[in-house]
């Protein structure tokens, strides 16, 4: 079926249920960012493949998008009948509100199992006056789905203590502290990062993210792993056991908290509405400890992940050595090309696989934050212009996220300024001092003003955190211009790891954007206060190619001659002969 048929034939389900409006999110039963194929339901049913957004079907098909997908999502949807509402813009309703105003007297359906409870709580709440009813137990596009894909079955491994810094059973007695510390009974684990960081266990459920499907509960006495017993081996199955883990079936996990007596430790922003139900003890809701656990990356974890990010550095460079030398000579496209990093990468010691699926636009393809080469949209690269790499790898010791911009010939003076104000906003953002309790909402205005000096914007942040061999987009901090929200809420620790990744985008014209990832780490400490710096992790140049250093401030040229010797000194001793000298050249120091 077509997109119009689709939808046509959810609304047939529609009406056997009596339900007027149908919400279809981008989550798994886990709220996940990257979700398996058998949860791609947004997907199947508008044709719109971003990673995040949100579809209402009802008398009118509205699909809500947010501003790294606003052409890719007007390309999809085109010829669908699916409205785009664009998030953030002015005059637009969040998918919320429209559900709200659009309810009275009405029905809102949807799959419980993939919308959080803390959605569903604030939905009855807001719409308790108007005649609302909220049917949460309808996976109606499953009777329409005919070749749904299966839920993945990857098998477990573990990640062993010399790459994760602490043991299992240090993990469980960490999290029964907070339990202790907030009198509460039992903690259910629900977000699949978190199950991962306690049993140290990895998978590959999810592409680009090692995780496994999995639930845990945490009380006093027990710690119970709910996850598909096909896969767990012997040898996980006698490292789970050593640490006193008991292991059920995956679907258990509903029984198990309806068992669960006294107080509850749930993040409702992560746990299900469906599994919310069942519990009938009192609701302790907070984000889970493990998220911070996670966030703050013990000195194992950072030993470990500035050698991955060497390693990744030594794979870019001889990727960018190989583009530079051989556009123009022969025949390469988009596709090709980052099929030739994939390869690179994956002669790394130690790597898993890719950490996301890499985006490499050439020219106005770019402008589409995450775009995706296919065979219909893949540009022949030539001499000219840019092409923008944004990639990374995941190894046993660490994940990477870089993103350089490249310059593969003859550009113009409004690419030379616009690729060098990103340059000066991502230097300024990395070269940043700033006192203990500063969050990345403060910070956001030293990469995004310089854009905003030429009155322009990126429509997304400036930077994520990183998990430790999971997901490359990580919480709670997070830099982004914000008025609320965890960028606002959670202050930068020692020991975290977020991008710095500021960008201009011009629809059908260019994208440039360059990242890197940074360490937050204390510095002096006086009357003043504790002072903190970020530390560059990434090892890679940045295009020297493009820049004008006319625009370029003394500071700024420092900190780009600074890190460029960093990265030679870390880089070149991995290199061959050409490709070090190559290196040499790139990391060159500027001046006027």
């Amino acid at each position: 079926m077509d997109i119009k048929n689709r939808v046509s034939a959810l609304k047939k389900e529609m009406e056997k249920e009596n339900i007027d409006l149908y919400y279809i999110p981008t989550d798994d039963d886990h709220m996940s960012e990257y979700i398996a194929d058998h949860f791609k339901v947004r997907q199947y049913m508008s044709g719109f493949t971003g990673s995040a957004g949100m579809l209402v079907i009802g008398k009118e098909s509205i699909l809500w998008a947010d501003g790294r997908y606003y052409i890719q999502a007007e390309r999809q949807l085109k010829n669908s009948g699916i409205k785009l509402y664009k998030m953030g813009m002015a005059n637009v309703c969040s998918v919320f509100d429209y559900l709200v105003e659009n309810s009275k007297n009405k029905v809102i359906g949807f799959d419980g199992k993939v919308v959080s409870a803390d959605f569903v709580k604030r939905l009855k709440k807001a719409t308790k006056d108007n005649g609302t009813s909220i049917k949460l137990d309808n996976d109606l596009v499953d009777r329409i789905w005919q070749d749904r894909p299966a839920m993945p079955d990857s098998e477990a491994f573990i990640l062993n203590d010399k790459y994760t810094g602490n043991s299992i059973i240090d993990k469980i007695e960490m999290v029964r502290k907070d339990l202790r510390d907030n009198k509460c009974d039992a903690l259910v684990v629900s977000a699949l990062e978190d199950v991962a960081w306690l049993f140290n266990l990895r998978g590959d459920d999810i592409k680009c993210t090692p995780v496994n499907y999995a639930y845990a509960l945490v009380t006093d006495k027990d710690v119970m792993l709910f996850i598909d017993e096909k896969k767990i081996n012997d040898s996980v199955l006698n490292v789970l056991t050593k640490n006193k883990v008991l292991v059920f079936a995956y679907e258990k996990i509903a029984d198990k908290l309806q068992e669960l007596n006294g107080k509850v430790w749930v993040d409702t922003t992560k746990l299900n509405a469906y599994l919310f139900d069942k519990i009938t003890g009192d609701i302790y809701d907070d984000a889970s400890p493990i998220a911070m656990y996670r966030a703050i990356k013990n000195k194992t974890e950072i030993k470990c992940t500035k050698n991955a990010h060497v390693k990744d550095g030594v794979a870019m460079c001889k990727f960018i050595y190989w583009l530079k030398s051989n556009i123009g000579k022969i025949e390469m496209s988009e596709i090709s090309v980052q099929n030739k990093l994939y390869e690179l990468r994956a002669q790394m010691d130690d790597y898993l696989e890719p950490s996301f699926n890499t985006i490499c636009a050439y020219e106005a393809n770019a402008a589409m934050m995450h775009y995706s080469a296919s065979e219909q949209s893949n540009a022949v690269l030539d001499t000219k212009g840019f092409l923008l790499v944004d990639s990374g790898g995941t190894y046993y010791d660490g994940t990477t996220d870089i993103t350089r911009t490249i310059c593969l010939g003859k550009i113009d003076d409004k690419d030379r300024l616009y690729y060098t104000t990103v340059l000066k906003a991502m230097l300024n953002l990395q070269g940043a001092k700033f006192l203990e309790g500063t969050t990345g909402a403060n910070l956001d205005i030293l990469a995004r003003g310089v854009v905003w000096d030429l009155d322009i914007d990126y429509q997304c942040g400036t930077g994520h955190g990183v998990g430790h061999v999971l997901s490359v987009h990580e919480g709670p901090h997070s830099i982004r211009w914000s008025n609320n929200g965890p960028a606002m809420k959670y202050v930068l620790k020692e020991g975290m790891i977020v991008t710095d990744e500021p960008g201009i985008y011009l629809a059908n014209d260019l994208g440039i954007r360059i990242e890197n990832e940074l360490l937050v780490v204390k510095g002096k400490k006086n009357e003043y206060g504790q002072f903190m710096y970020f530390e560059p992790l990434t090892m890679c140049p940045i295009d020297l190619d493009a820049v004008d250093v006319n625009i370029m401030s003394d500071r700024e040229l420092k900190l780009l001659n600074d890190y460029h010797e960093l990265v030679y000194k870390n880089v070149s001793p991995y290199l061959n002969d050409k490709e070090k000298l190559w290196l040499k050249m790139q990391t060159r120091k500027l001046v006027r």
